[in-house]
C-alpha cells in the first residue's frame, strides 16, 4: 500500500533544501559542524567567518602600475568588524547602513609600494554573480540578543559568509501566516534581530503557497510572486534531480536522516511541483536575489521595501528594450506602463531611475519626471525624496531650460506645462539619446499637443510613460507610435494579489423628487432616531434651505444623509471619508451644511478662484461664496500651499477632519490608507472616474474593503456589466476586467443569510438549544470558540454593509428579517462575551474590525456590547473572588478558575518550570476528567481550586527543608533533581541533599554577582556561568562523585541561568 508522509521537514523543509543545491548556480549546504568552525563556536555571531574573508580577498584586488595586490589581513579584518560592529541604533537604522556597506563597500586606508591611501573594498560581486560563494544552512542556532536562549530559523541563506535571506517552513495543513508572524518575532528586540542586520529577503514557505518581504515588513506588507520569465518546466528538472552523495550526506546527516529514504523514494516517483517551488526558484536563485537586493530594494523614510513581482518585471522588461532597441536614428524604444492605482507605481519609478543609472551601457543617464500637475509633481518628487534620490523641482520654465541645459541635475521633475513656457523662450534641443522622460498619468498630457512640445525640447529622448488607469482606444492608437504598452498590472489582478482591496459599491438615491413631499418622506427616515428637540432643530435648518434653489435642496439632502450615514457607520473609528462634489460652489455649500450641523468634522480642499492648473473646471463660474471661503481660508492658513498642507495632514495622522470635500484636487495620487469611503455627487466618467474609485482602495491592517457611494450614477446598475457602462465606453472592454474588484453591495447583501446560517448550524450539536450554559460548555474547545469568532464576524460585518444600505432597510420586506438579525447579533455577541470571559482569554478584538464595533453600538442595545473584563490577578484574592463569583455554575467557577490560574502559569514558568508544569499537568487531568463525565461539576470545581491555592500558596513539602524558605533556592533544586534524574553516581535521598546544598550556593552566586540590568549583560553572565562550572566540576562531581558530562554541566548551568533571568532580574 502507498502513502505519502506529511510533515513540516519532509514537504516543506527538505524540498527547500534540495531545490537550493539543484539551482544553478546551486547554494552548498553547510553541514552544523562547519557552522560552529566559521563562527567560532559563539552562537551570537552571524557571519561565517572564514568564508568571509576568503571572498574579501578573492573579490578586491588593487591594481597598480600593472600589477595586482592584496588587501592586507588586518584590512580584511577590518572589513569584517565593520559588518557588526555594535551601535545603539535600531533594526531598521542598521539594516539601511548595513545595506549600503553592501551596495558601495567601504574605504580602506592600504600602503602599496610606500604609498598609503583610500582603497574601495567591496563584499559583493554585483555584476558577476558567479564571483561570489553561495551557502545554505539548515536550523541555524541563533543565540538571543543578551541571553543564552537561542532561536532556529530553518533555513538561512549566505552570500560571501553575510546572511542574504531567511526562509521559515511550514506543513501544509499549518496556516502560513504563522510562519510571517515567526520571521517578524524573530526580529524584535530581545530576540535575533543581529541576524537580520544584513538580511535582504525573507520567505515564509509551504507547499501550497509563498509569500516574500524584506526586513522590517509588516504582515499586511508580505507580497505574493508570480514569475514572468520562467514556466514549471525550468523547474520540473531540479526538484526531482538527484542529489550526489556529498550533497546527501549533508543535507539528511544533521538530524534527518529518517526523512531519507521516504524523500529519495518521493523523487523518484516524480514530485510534483509545488507553489513553494516556484517561489524559491523565482526569488532564490543566486543570481535573481542579488539582483532583489540591488536594484529593487529601497528605504523609504525608514521603511525598507523590495518589488513586487509587477513593478520588478516592468523596471526589467523597460531596461531590456532602452537598452537593446533602437530606430534607425539610433532612439531608444519607449512605451507606456500601465499599472492600477495603488500598486506602487510611483515607487516603480523609483526603481527604474535607479536601475537605469546602475546599467553601465548607459552613460550620464539624466532622468526628466513629468506630470501635468503640480501636486503630482510635489508628490512624486516627495517619493523619490523619501527614498534617499535627490530630485530637483523645475521651479520654472527658464529654470527647466537652465537644469537641461548645463546637465546641472541628474533627475529633474516638471509640471508638463513648464516645456510650453521653455519652448517659448528659444530654441534649445538637447539631441542626446541618455534622456529619459518618465511621464507620470501619461495618457493625459504625453500623447496631445504637450507630447510634441517636449519633443521640441528633446527630440532624442525615450519617453516611457506610466498610468494608473488603462488606455483609452484613442490612446492606443497614439501610444504605439511610441512604443507601445511595456506592461500592464489590472486592477483585478491587483485584487486577486492583495495588492490593493476590492470596492464594494452602492448606488444611493436621495430625495429625486425635491418636493414637500419628497422631503418630507426623506426627513422621517433620517430623523427616526432622534429625540423632540433634535428633530425639531433639524426641521429649522432644513425648511430654511429648501426654500432656496431646487439644486439647493439636493445638497442639503446628499449633506443631511451623509451625515446620518457617516455617523452610524464610521464616525469613532479611525476611518476616514472622502466627497467628490461637482464645483468649487458645491464644495463650499457642503462645507458650510457640515458645518452647522456639527454632527461630522468637514474640510475642503479646492484650488483658489484664478487656479487653472489643478484639474477644476476652468470654465465654472467662480461665484462669491467661494471667493469669501479661499480668502478665510488664506488667511487663516497664511497661503494656499500651508491650507493644502494642514488639512491633508491633518486627514492623513489625525482624528479630524473625517470628512474631505474635493472637486478635482486629491482624487488622483492622494494615497492614504485610513481613506475608506468616497462619496460622490459629480458626473465622473473614463479615466477620472476610475482614478477617483481608487482612492478608497489602499491596504490597510483590519481594513476588508473600500466603498464607494454613488449620489450621481456614475456607475449605473451593476448588474449590466461595467465595461458596458457609457461612461468608460472609450476604453477595450478586455481592459476593465473587474471582476474581482468592484462589488456591487447588494451583492454583499445576498450573502447575509448564509451567513446567518452558518452561525446558527455552528451549535447543531447543542442539545438543550435554550440553555446558554449549554452553549458555553460547547464553545470550551479553543478550536471551536475560534471557529464561532470567525463566523460571528463574517455575518457582523455582512449585516453592517446591509445596515448601512438605504434601499435595503427602506424596504418593508425586509424589517422583520432585518430584526431577527439585529437579535441574533445581540445574543451571539453576549454569548462571545460571556465565553471570553469565562474562558479568560487575552482581550483582542481583530475579529471585531472598528466598523463592527460601530455596528453594535449604533443597531444593538447597549446590554449586548459588554467588555471582555480584564484578566484577574489570583493573587488579588478579592478581586479574584469576586471574578469567580460572578459566574453562575460550579462549571464555569472552575473554567474560570482554571483558565486564569493557566495564564498565570504560563507567565511564570521559567521561574519553575518543574513545579508549574505539575500543576499544569493536573488542571489538564481535571479538565479533560470533567469532559469525559468522570468527574461531576462540584468535583471539579474542588479540584481546580487545590491547583489554584497550590500556585498561589505553595507549601513545596517535596522539597528539602533547607531551601523551603528561599524561593529561588526551591525553583534551582527542582530544576536540578528533574534534570539529573537517573544520572550515574548517586540517587535517591542520598544526592537530594546534594542538590539543596547546590541550589543554595547557585542561588548565591547569582546574589553576588548580580548588578544593574544584569540579564542584558553577557560579561555578567558568563562570569556567572564561569562559577557556577567550578561548582559543579569541583564539588558536585568531583567531592560528592556525580557522575558529569560537560555537556550535562552546561545544561544544568542554562537551567539555573534561565531561571535565575526569569526570578531575579
Amino acid at each position: 500500500m502507498s502513502t505519502f508522509r506529511g510533515g513540516e521537514v519532509h514537504t516543506s523543509q527538505l524540498s527547500a533544501l534540495h531545490l537550493l543545491q539543484t539551482m544553478t548556480p546551486g547554494w552548498r549546504l553547510l553541514t552544523r559542524a562547519e557552522v560552529d568552525r566559521e563562527r567560532r563556536g559563539r552562537l551570537g555571531s552571524v557571519l561565517l567567518e572564514d568564508i568571509l574573508a576568503a571572498q574579501l580577498a578573492k573579490l578586491n584586488q588593487i591594481e597598480q602600475d600593472g600589477r595586482f595586490h592584496p588587501f592586507s589581513e588586518a584590512n580584511i579584518r577590518t572589513a569584517i568588524e565593520r559588518l557588526r560592529t555594535p551601535e545603539p541604533l535600531g533594526l531598521m537604522t542598521l539594516n539601511e547602513k548595513t545595506t549600503d556597506l553592501l551596495q558601495l563597500g567601504t574605504a580602506l586606508d592600504q600602503t602599496i609600494e610606500g604609498v598609503t591611501r583610500g582603497r574601495s573594498l567591496r563584499y559583493i560581486d554585483w555584476e558577476t554573480p558567479a564571483n561570489n560563494a553561495f551557502h545554505a544552512v539548515a536550523e541555524l542556532e541563533v543565540e538571543k540578543s543578551g541571553s543564552h536562549e537561542t532561536r532556529r530559523p530553518d533555513i538561512v541563506l549566505f552570500v560571501n559568509g553575510i546572511p542574504f535571506a531567511v526562509i521559515e517552513c511550514k506543513a501544509p495543513h499549518v496556516d502560513l501566516g504563522t510562519a510571517v508572524a515567526q520571521i517578524i518575532t524573530y526580529q524584535r528586540a530581545g530576540e535575533i534581530p543581529h541576524l537580520f542586520r544584513s538580511v535582504q529577503l525573507v520567505l515564509a514557505v509551504k507547499p501550497s503557497e509563498a509569500k516574500y518581504a524584506t526586513v522590517g515588513s509588516a504582515a499586511k506588507f508580505w507580497a505574493v510572486w508570480k514569475e514572468k520569465e520562467f514556466d514549471d518546466a525550468a523547474v520540473a528538472p531540479l526538484v526531482n534531480a538527484p542529489l550526489d552523495a556529498a550533497q546527501a550526506r549533508r543535507t539528511f546527516g544533521d538530524g534527518f536522516a529518517e526523512e531519507q529514504a521516504p524523500f529519495e523514494a518521493r523523487r523518484e516517483e516524480g514530485r510534483t511541483i509545488c507553489e513553494q517551488d516556484r517561489v524559491i526558484h523565482a526569488l532564490c536563485r543566486p543570481d535573481r536575489l542579488l539582483d532583489l537586493a540591488r536594484r529593487f530594494t529601497l528605504f523609504d523614510l525608514g521603511i525598507k521595501k523590495i518589488a513586487r513581482y509587477q513593478q520588478f518585471f516592468a523596471v526589467r522588461k523597460i531596461l531590456k528594450r532602452v537598452t537593446t532597441e533602437r530606430d534607425a536614428n539610433g532612439v531608444r524604444r519607449g512605451g507606456v506602463v500601465w499599472h492600477t492605482q495603488g500598486s506602487g507605481k510611483s515607487l516603480t519609478m523609483v526603481m527604474l531611475a535607479k536601475a537605469l543609472g546602475l546599467d553601465d551601457t548607459i552613460t550620464n543617464r539624466r532622468v526628466v519626471l513629468v506630470t501635468d500637475r503640480i501636486d503630482l509633481d510635489v508628490q512624486l518628487r516627495d517619493t523619490f525624496d523619501a527614498c534617499g534620490t535627490d530630485v530637483i523641482q523645475a521651479k520654472t520654465g527658464t529654470h527647466l531650460l537652465e537644469l537641461i541645459s548645463r546637465n546641472k541635475a541628474a533627475i529633474v521633475s516638471t509640471v508638463i506645462n513648464k516645456f510650453e513656457a521653455a519652448v517659448a523662450k528659444g530654441d534649445f534641443k538637447d539631441e542626446s539619446t541618455e534622456v529619459f522622460l518618465l511621464v507620470d498619468e501619461s495618457h493625459r498630457g504625453q500623447y496631445g499637443a504637450m507630447h510634441t512640445r517636449m519633443k521640441r525640447v528633446f527630440p532624442r529622448a525615450c519617453y516611457i510613460g506610466f498610468t494608473g488607469t488603462p488606455l483609452t482606444k484613442a490612446e492606443k492608437s497614439t501610444a504605439a507610435r511610441f512604443g507601445g504598452i511595456i506592461d500592464a498590472y489590472t486592477i483585478d489582478q491587483a485584487v486577486k494579489d492583495k495588492a490593493v482591496l476590492p470596492l464594494i459599491y452602492e448606488g444611493r438615491q436621495v430625495a429625486q423628487e425635491v418636493n414637500r413631499d419628497g422631503i418630507d418622506t426623506w426627513f422621517g427616515r433620517v430623523t427616526r432616531d432622534l429625540s423632540d428637540q433634535q428633530r425639531a432643530d433639524l426641521k429649522r435648518k432644513l425648511t430654511r434651505y429648501s426654500e432656496i434653489a431646487q439644486g439647493e435642496q439636493t445638497i442639503t439632502a446628499i449633506a443631511y444623509d451623509i451625515a446620518e450615514h457617516f455617523t452610524k457607520f464610521w464616525k469613532g473609528t479611525r476611518w476616514k471619508a472622502q466627497f467628490a462634489v461637482r464645483s468649487r460652489d458645491a464644495a463650499v455649500k457642503y462645507y458650510e451644511i457640515f458645518k452647522e450641523m456639527g454632527t461630522i468634522s468637514a474640510e475642503v480642499i479646492i484650488s483658489g478662484p484664478d487656479d487653472r492648473s489643478t484639474g477644476d473646471d476652468p470654465a465654472e463660474e467662480v461665484t462669491e461664496p467661494v471667493v469669501r471661503f479661499w480668502k478665510t481660508m488664506m488667511a487663516k492658513y497664511g497661503g494656499e500651499e500651508e491650507y493644502n498642507r494642514q488639512i491633508t495632514e491633518g486627514f492623513k495622522k489625525r482624528e479630524e477632519p473625517e470628512l474631505l470635500i474635493v472637486v478635482s484636487k486629491l482624487l488622483t495620487g492622494f494615497d492614504v490608507p485610513v481613506d475608506t469611503v468616497l462619496y460622490i455627487d459629480k458626473a465622473l466618467t473614463g479615466h477620472n472616474l476610475l482614478q477617483a474609485i481608487a482612492r478608497v482602495n489602499r491596504v490597510e491592517e483590519d481594513k476588508e474593503y473600500g466603498y464607494i457611494v454613488d449620489y450621481a450614477g456614475v456607475l449605473g446598475e451593476l448588474d449590466t456589466a461595467m465595461r458596458t457602462y457609457s461612461a468608460l465606453a472609450e476604453f477595450d472592454p478586455d481592459d476593465l476586467d473587474v471582476g474581482h474588484a468592484i462589488i456591487d453591495v447588494h451583492a454583499q447583501i445576498a450573502r447575509l443569510p448564509q451567513a446567518h446560517a452558518n452561525l446558527i448550524n455552528h451549535f447543531k450539536g447543542v442539545g438543550k438549544r435554550r440553555d446558554e450554559e449549554a452553549y458555553e460548555v460547547f464553545l470550551a474547545d479553543e478550536a471551536v470558540r475560534k471557529e464561532f469568532y470567525a463566523l460571528l464576524a463574517e455575518f457582523a460585518r455582512l449585516l453592517a454593509t446591509a445596515l448601512a444600505t438605504s434601499d435595503w432597510v427602506n424596504d418593508p420586506k425586509n424589517e422583520t428579517q432585518a430584526q431577527l438579525y439585529k437579535d441574533d447579533l445581540r445574543r451571539f455577541q453576549k454569548l462571545r462575551t460571556a465565553v471570553r470571559n469565562r474562558y479568560r482569554e487575552a482581550i483582542d478584538f481583530e475579529q471585531y474590525e472598528a466598523r463592527i464595533r460601530k455596528l453594535l453600538d449604533t443597531h444593538i442595545s447597549a446590554d449586548a456590547v459588554e467588555v471582555v473584563t480584564e484578566p484577574v490577578n489570583i493573587f488579588d484574592t478579592a478581586a479574584f473572588d469576586r471574578a469567580v463569583d460572578e459566574q453562575t455554575t460550579p462549571a464555569s467557577k472552575a473554567d474560570l478558575i482554571a483558565s486564569q490560574t493557566k495564564r498565570t502559569i504560563t507567565e511564570r514558568m521559567e521561574e519553575d518550570p518543574v513545579f508549574f508544569k505539575k500543576i499544569s499537568d493536573l488542571i489538564a487531568e481535571a479538565i479533560s476528567e470533567h469532559r469525559a463525565k468522570r468527574l461531576s461539576d462540584n468535583e471539579y470545581l474542588k479540584k481546580i481550586r487545590e491547583a489554584a491555592e497550590q500556585v498561589r500558596r505553595p507549601k513545596h513539602d517535596d522539597v528539602p527543608a533547607e531551601v523551603r524558605s528561599d524561593e529561588h533556592a526551591v525553583a534551582v533544586f527542582n530544576s536540578l533533581q528533574n534534570a539529573m534524574n537517573g544520572s550515574a553516581g548517586l540517587h535517591g535521598s542520598s544526592i537530594r541533599p546534594v542538590l539543596a546544598a547546590a541550589a543554595l550556593e547557585l542561588v548565591s552566586i547569582v546574589k553576588a554577582l548580580k548588578v544593574v540590568n544584569w540579564t542584558e549583560n553577557v560579561d555578567v553572565q558568563n562570569a556567572m556561568r564561569n562559577r557556577m562550572d567550578d561548582y559543579f566540576f569541583d564539588v558536585v562531581r568531583d567531592q560528592h562523585s556525580v557522575d558529569l558530562s560537560p555537556e550535562q554541566i552546561d545544561a544544568l548551568v542554562d537551567g539555573v541561568l534561565k531561571i535565575a533571568r526569569a526570578r531575579m532580574a
